[in-house]
């Protein structure tokens, strides 16, 4: 008896609808009774050992595995299948071939994943969203998966996600979506507070940052205008709890901007039970990372850190310990928002639109220019410094010095408490939507990503900030980027202040976040 099922592969962060055709026959062998099960279609390892893992699991749920030869069909034949994904949907088509779901020949418009244990328990599986948005795209109305997975895949409104705890659930729940009664288990269904956007669930505050009032301003206008920033300090100054509160200013995510973010940790394995993610990402991954680990890659590409930092923010401590080969991979990325990842038999493409957030020290002791003393020598300072390429720092929009905090800004005396978040990131969101509002329908969202010919729209400078810019140029010896760099965040300093023109203070407070290029260990 032939039946059929679906399913469904995660490739990068979509999915494609697999066809599972089962088909039984009696062996030819009349001495040869023993249930024998061929997977075709082009399996991994993992899916040609869910034979035993299927027969253990139908059989203790209480169904008999027919002593018959069957053939499993996964197309398309010629797209590879990974995981143990598959367990499930395999599992009903051997129930179905063998008239456990009745006696009908499919089951028409349901989509079933999930990995099986051998007692018939459903184990979570990665992707559910990818999933659950092919199954609605695809006119699919039912999808069963594990029920860990079951609030995540709940955020598409168009389809009836069924949470499945075992196998003799999945089997009950067919027949009767088989037979069109009504099911035995309630769909999962999230309210408006499961899908609310919670902008105020962070623990960390700019208010408990003391002193560096420079440094909390440079992170206002990168938040705002979406710009890398660099922090360079002595160890102590505040630059990794600086980094740590810039996701609480920026703007808070949309529908469709946290659906983006989950996807991409949905196929990472990253989302568990929580669902919808509503909060930006910060991503800080250690230096010693490799080239694949922030990219992405294997043999079946997986996101990065840098695709895992997507709309929020990827922290690199002490950039200068990293791998100056890893570093050189981000310089793409940086440019593109997005990663490519080729292997011979496909190539994926990740997003990655990112705030990048590096620090460092300024010498290898730390101490260059503090008030303790550095005990480095020249040569050796120029080949810490060196460890970062100059197109790498090109493409860092702003260089900020970050000194130690004093004693008194440290015990709060005389100066007033700093800004609350919430202050801050009412500014920021203003001029986020200056933005939006001026390059509506140009396909850019913020002044970071502005092309040349936009720059040129919207960057004009009168004659004062025109002599001013030039005359940094030449003596700095700034490249055609770090000319293009000091334009956006000119005009993202414009938006703050409320500004439609750029005038010759936006420009001065752009180049002074220049200053500290290549020539301040010089």
């Amino acid at each position: 008896m032939l039946f059929l099922t679906q399913s469904a592969a995660v490739y990068g962060i979509d999915a494609i609808i697999v066809d599972i055709e089962v088909n039984m026959r009696p062996s030819s062998n009349e001495q040869d009774q023993s249930p024998n099960v061929t997977i075709v279609g082009l399996p991994d390892t993992a899916v040609r050992e869910s034979r035993e893992r299927i027969r253990a699991a139908i059989n203790n749920s209480g169904f008999f595995f027919p002593f018959l030869k069957t053939t499993v069909n996964l197309a398309p034949a010629d797209v590879r299948k990974e995981g143990a994904s598959f367990d499930l949907p395999i599992a009903l088509g051997i129930l179905g071939a063998n008239a456990d779901l009745g006696s009908g020949e499919n089951l028409e418009n349901t989509l079933s994943v999930g990995e099986l244990s051998l007692d018939g328990r459903v184990r979570p599986v990665r992707g559910a969203l990818s999933i659950a948005l092919t199954a609605r795209d695809n006119g699919i109305k039912n999808l069963l998966l594990p029920e860990e997975n079951a609030k995540e895949a709940a955020v598409v409104r168009e389809i009836d996600v069924y949470p499945i705890r075992n196998l003799k659930e999945a089997a009950a729940l067919a027949q009767e979506l088989q037979a069109g009664t009504e099911p035995s288990i309630p769909t999962m269904r999230l309210t408006a507070d499961d899908l609310k956007i919670n902008a105020e669930s962070y623990k960390a505050d700019f208010s408990e940052v003391r002193g560096q009032a420079t440094a909390k301003r440079a992170l206002e206008v990168a938040s705002a205008g979406g710009h890398n920033i660099l922090f360079i300090g002595p160890p102590g100054s505040g630059k990794t709890m600086l980094a740590k509160r810039l996701p609480t200013i920026l703007p808070p995510l949309e529908f469709e901007e946290a659906l983006e973010i989950t996807k991409i940790h949905s196929v990472a394995g990253l989302t568990g039970r929580s669902g919808l993610i509503v909060d930006r990402p910060f991503k800080s991954p250690h230096h010693t990372v490799s080239q694949a680990g922030l990219i992405g890659g294997g043999s079946m590409p997986k996101p990065g850190e840098v695709s895992l930092a997507h709309l929020g923010v990827l922290f690199l401590d002490e950039l200068p310990e990293f791998d100056r080969s890893v570093l050189e991979v981000l310089r793409q990325p940086m440019e593109d928002k997005q990663v490519t990842i080729s292997r011979a038999a496909s190539s994926l493409t990740f997003p990655a639109n990112f705030t990048l957030v590096a620090s460092m020290n300024p010498c290898p002791c730390g101490y260059f220019g503090s008030t303790r003393e550095c005990k480095c020598s020249p040569m050796q300072i120029q080949r810490y410094v060196g460890k970062i390429s100059g197109p790498l720092m090109d493409r860092i929009d702003i260089h900020i010095d970050v000194p130690a905090v004093k004693f008194n800004e440290l015990r709060g005396r005389g100066t007033p408490q700093g800004e609350t978040s919430q202050v801050i990131r009412a500014r920021v969101r203003e001029a986020r939507e200056r933005q939006l509002s001026r390059l509506n329908g140009e396909g850019v969202y913020s002044n970071s990503a502005m092309s040349p010919g936009q720059i040129r729209k919207y960057c004009a400078l009168d004659a004062e900030s025109e002599a001013l810019l030039e005359k940094a140029m030449q003596r700095q010896g700034l490249s055609a980027r770090a000319h293009d760099r000091i334009l956006k965040v000119s005009r993202t300093i414009a938006d703050l202040a409320g500004s439609e023109n750029i005038d010759s203070t936006h420009i001065s407070e752009a180049i002074n976040y220049r200053s500290l290029d290549r020539n301040y260990w010089t």
